[in-house]
Parts: C-alpha cells; structure tokens; sequence
C-alpha cells in the first residue's frame, strides 16, 4: 500500500507491507515522521486520516486521548488496508550518523538481576545493527500484546549483541514475564535503532546527564562512546543519577570505571529521594558525590552558572523528566537543540 504524508514543512509518501505499522514503514523508508514512545501512550505520532481505510491494532491505546477527530489514528499502531493520505504533525529532521530503523529477531541471553526490581538482559541479535549512542529499541515478546521501548545500555558499530535494563512494573505484562522464570534462550522480535537523544563526539560541548532509574541505561551507551572517542580530554561531563534508596542503585561501578576513564573530566552525582545517605555508600565511591533529594533540583542546584557549551541528556519517569526540561529551559537557558531525550510515557 502506498502512504502519502502531507505536514507543514513538506509531502512524503512510502510504500507500507500488509500488516506494516504505518510509522514502522515510514521510518525504515527514511520519511521523518514525528513520534517519541513509538509505543501508543504518548500520541506524539498522531495523524489525519483523510483518505483510504486503516485499523489500529490497540484500541485502547492512551495516546488516544489527544484524538480532536474521528479520522485522527496513532501511527505507531495503525496498519494500512487501502493506499491512504494522512495529515501528520512537522517532519523530523534526520538525526545525522543514524541508520534507518527496521525489523529483526534475537534470542534474551545473560539475564541476571541488579537490584530486587531490575534486570538486566542481552539479546543477540539475528544481523549485526548499526545505532547511535542513546538510541532504543522496540521490543515485542510473542504471545504479549504491544511493544515496550527500552535504550540500548552498550554502544558498538555493527553489534550483534543489545543490552537492555528493565524495573519492574507491578501489573506490567513484559515486567512480569521477565521477572519469572524461562527468560533465557527466549526468542524477541525488535524494530530498531529509534530516539532522537544522540550522542555524536563531533558535537564540541560538555555533556550533562540527568537519568532517573532504569533512564540511566541510555547515559551508559553515551558516556561508552564518549569515552571510547576521548571526548572528556577537552570536555567537562556531568552525571546525575536519582534513585529512591541505596539499595535501588546499580551500575555504580561501571559509572565508576567511566570516571576513572575520564581522567575525572567525568563528575558523577548519585541522589537519593527517599533517603538520607548513608556513610558505607560514600565510602565505597569516594569518587562520587552524593545529595538527599529529587535528581532534577539536585542538577539544577549543582549546575548553577555552569550551563556554557553544554548539551544535555534526560530520561526517567515522566515526571522526572517534565521537572529536568522545565529546569533546563527555564533556568538553565539551554536552546532546544541542546536538550536530547526521548519520552517512554
């Protein structure tokens, strides 16, 4: 079926597979459309249909709510039936160095626990993927409906293998199934590299991180490749880390390991919501800082006067990450162009 798109900043058209989402063809045609979950909660990708005949293959997606019109569809969950014309917000510019995303399998290996509510797992993947630092992935796990996005904890050109970290979700269809039993050995299907929160080294500024929880995963791939590049020879970088309590922090040593590779360009600031810190965690990373309190006002507070020729990262909860944009525009003065991240709500 051939899908045409008419936004305010140009006309597209690509042809879409039986049974193809509409964004999923668009995206791996190289047509920009808008999205950010690419998962039907936050309606980023809603279209206007105004000719030809689609379903939705989640019709009680959350992103629906944004809905105006009858004709207005989720692009990440629609497929075409008939050719279609779609009213769609503003094209994307391409993100430069990234690859056009598509379909492939992998089977889960290494799966192992990091903390009572997060796991870590690899998938090996059935073709290697180029990506960009900070990008994600859709996973879809047979016999569960829907796809969950989660960013790529390592960085490699033409890996064969994808890390991922998950926290549990209670009632979360795919949490629940990867805190269970038989996890190993079991076979994914993904679409990908998708996000708009990238890393390039030739980009000259200083890097700052504000991740809350499992948000931290897409930081490891940035702060990987930064270091891999000597980024932090010339550049300042500024991690901030929220997690509830003590026992709910993970990858401290590898923030570590970045930090000493670093030669300590590399600040790294963990802080706790829920609890004041305790002396055993100061003491086993004396390199680190730490602050009671919610990870955006900790940044903001540590930041101050500190923004010139930076570029920021974010990702967590969504209010997490709603608190860190209005700090970073607000206070910060940071332009959008140096604020990357993308939203999982």
């Amino acid at each position: 079926m051939r899908v045409v798109v008419s936004a305010k900043n140009g006309t597209r058209d690509f042809e879409c597979e039986p049974g193809e989402k509409i964004l999923h063809a668009g995206l791996r045609s190289g047509v920009e459309l808008p999205y950010e979950c690419a998962t039907g909660t936050c309606g980023t990708c809603k279209a206007r249909l105004t000719s030809g005949r689609t379903e939705s293959q989640w019709a009680e997606a959350p992103g629906r709510k944004y809905f105006k019109s009858e004709g207005d569809l989720l692009t990440c969950q629609s497929v075409a039936h008939d050719d279609c014309a779609l009213e769609v917000g503003p094209l994307k510019s391409h993100e430069p160095n990234t690859s056009a995303p598509r379909a492939l399998g992998g089977v889960v290996r290494g799966f192992r626990r990091l903390t009572h509510d997060v796991v870590a797992f690899d998938v090996d993947i059935d073709a290697p993927l180029d990506f960009a630092a900070g990008q994600f992935a859709l996973i879809t796990i047979p016999g569960i409906p829907g796809a969950r996005a989660y960013s790529m904890v390592n960085f490699d050109r033409g890996a064969e293998r994808l890390s991922f970290v998950v926290k549990k979700k209670p009632g979360g269809a795919v949490s629940e199934w990867l805190f269970g039993d038989g996890v190993d050995g079991a076979r994914l299907v993904l679409f990908a590299p998708l996000g708009h929160a990238t890393f390039h080294p030739e980009v000259k500024k200083h890097v700052l991180c504000i991740a809350g929880g499992s948000g931290i995963a897409g930081m490891m791939s940035i702060l990987s490749l930064a270091c891999r590049e000597g980024h932090f020879a010339a550049w300042d970088g500024h991690v901030f880390f929220g997690v509830r309590t003590a026992r709910d922090g993970f990858f401290l040593d590898e923030l570590d390991a970045f930090r000493v590779r670093s030669s300590a360009r590399l600040a790294v600031t963990v802080a706790l919501s829920d609890e004041d810190v305790p002396a055993s965690l100061a003491t086993a990373y004396p390199g680190f800082a730490f602050a009671r309190g919610f990870v955006h006002a900790v940044a903001g507070a540590r930041m101050q006067g500190r923004y010139g020729d930076v570029r920021a990262y974010v990702a967590g909860p969504p209010p997490m990450v709603d608190a860190s944009l209005r700090l970073l525009l607000r206070e910060a003065r940071l332009p959008p162009a140096d604020i990357r991240y993308d939203k999982f709500s």
